[in-house]
């Protein structure tokens, strides 16, 4: 497709896309978010995603090779920016000068089967957070992360901790906290990670035929409700610790589960 030129900072489209950058509002109204660098952006084409927009400097597009080709391929609209175009859009140091707009993913129902591992986050706020408990998530193999409140998922923070792994690891945002647990109770072992030492440790979990774990807020921990609907956990902690970073933890607990 051959690229239409967009040089002004104050270009509507330059907007639009900052809108959706800045704002998780924005975002939901639009039914997109915003990919930034040329990994992100090839990750989410080469896991099935679809461009609405791409975004790239001459630069970019000159180094670009193989990847490049199959981002041009696969966008329905290509612009080639201005370096000051790309430094508005930019949400890092350094840009690369790739950009993208892309459509919502369709999430399938949740429907969890014996054997089948889960990370839930419980309003878990921080994006690097999330980002990075996703990246442990997917390289250790679990079947997918819960969402129950928090931060935004699409936030470009959240998908760049994660490495890709938002866009390709299956993620279920759930409205009723009691009713995906219930769900997901008729088949696995539901436990909340808590920093009590009277709870279960996690090396005493029986993991072996799957299970759903969850990881609550880095300041108040799982929610009260949340924790009427699982088996507290803990990470037995020694030296004067009261609690672990959420993605820490994380890593801890999905390690546990794995490891069964």
């Amino acid at each position: 497709m051959q690229p239409q030129p967009l040089e002004s900072r104050r270009n509507a489209r330059v907007q639009a896309f900052c809108r959706l950058r800045d704002s998780a509002g924005a975002r939901r109204d639009a039914g997109r978010f915003v990919l930034e660098g040329l990994r992100l952006c090839a990750d989410c084409v080469e896991t099935g995603g679809t461009l609405s927009a791409l975004y790239v400097t001459k630069t970019a597009l000159d180094k670009g090779g193989a990847r490049m080709d199959a981002l041009l391929s696969g966008a329905k609209e290509v612009f080639l920016i201005s370096d000051p175009v790309a430094e508005k859009l930019s949400d890092t140091v350094t840009t690369q000068g790739v950009f993208a707009e892309v459509p919502f993913p369709k999430t399938r129902p949740f429907a969890p089967a014996a054997g089948e591992r889960y990370l839930a986050l419980d309003a878990v706020q921080n994006p690097q957070n999330l980002g990075a408990a996703a990246r442990t998530a997917e390289a250790l193999g679990l079947t997918g992360i819960l969402l129950f409140g928090g931060c935004d998922r699409f936030s470009p923070k959240a998908l760049r901790a994660s490495m890709g792994a938002l866009l390709r690891l299956p993620v279920w945002e759930a409205a009723s906290v009691s009713e995906t647990l219930a769900a997901a109770a008729r088949v696995l072992p539901v436990f909340a990670a808590v920093p009590d030492k009277t709870a279960l440790p996690v090396q005493q979990a029986d993991f072996s035929g799957g299970a759903v774990v969850v990881v609550g807020n880095e300041a108040n921990g799982v929610r009260p409700e949340t924790l009427e609907c699982a088996r507290r956990l803990t990470v037995p902690m020694a030296g004067r610790a009261e609690s672990l970073n959420a993605a820490a933890a994380a890593a801890i607990l999905i390690w546990e589960m794995v490891r069964a």
